[in-house]
């Protein structure tokens, strides 16, 4: 087992959390084939999408469902400083996760997280693993207050 699945398992155990983490056949790079793959609507997957905050140099999380795109100049009003693009290394040194398999749960460092009211629509949502072919379904209010993420409209 990779030590990002592990991770994840790891966070989801210690927050007593029952999620079945799933190895899927094909890629779940995208929302899309992570969708094919567990069956489900395309909104049923929570994307990590990763920004860094130029005031801070952190990275920042935005949960979404998997058809919205997040809005920069929203994302930007609510992380409360400029957004910039987080590479793979920052990506990686603070979440332990590579870009594709970026895990909400189970990260390195400390994360500010903010969770698109869409995926609580569903009674249950996919999100990633830790790595581009591991899955795990939760319910979203779980999801959300696992991530410690703060509900807040960022799509556009």
């Amino acid at each position: 087992m990779s030590k990002s699945l592990a991770r994840v398992r790891a966070a989801l155990e210690a927050a007593g959390v029952d999620a079945e983490i799933r190895e899927m056949s094909e890629t779940t790079r995208t929302a899309e084939d992570a969708a094919r793959a567990a069956g489900c609507a395309v909104d049923q997957i929570a994307k990590s999408i990763i920004f860094r905050g130029e005031a801070t140099g952190h990275v920042i999380l935005f949960l979404t469902a998997g058809g919205n795109r997040v809005d920069p100049a929203r994302a930007t009003t609510v992380a409360g400083q400029p957004l910039g693009k987080a590479d793979a290394a920052l990506i990686r040194e603070e979440t332990g996760f590579a870009i594709g398999g970026v895990a909400p749960v189970g990260h390195l460092k400390p994360v500010t997280a903010f969770f698109d009211p869409r995926l609580l629509d569903f009674s249950v949502v996919w999100a990633a693993a830790g790595t581009p072919r591991h899955v795990f379904a939760i319910a979203p209010n779980q999801l959300l207050e696992l991530t410690g993420g703060r509900l807040a409209d960022f799509t556009g």
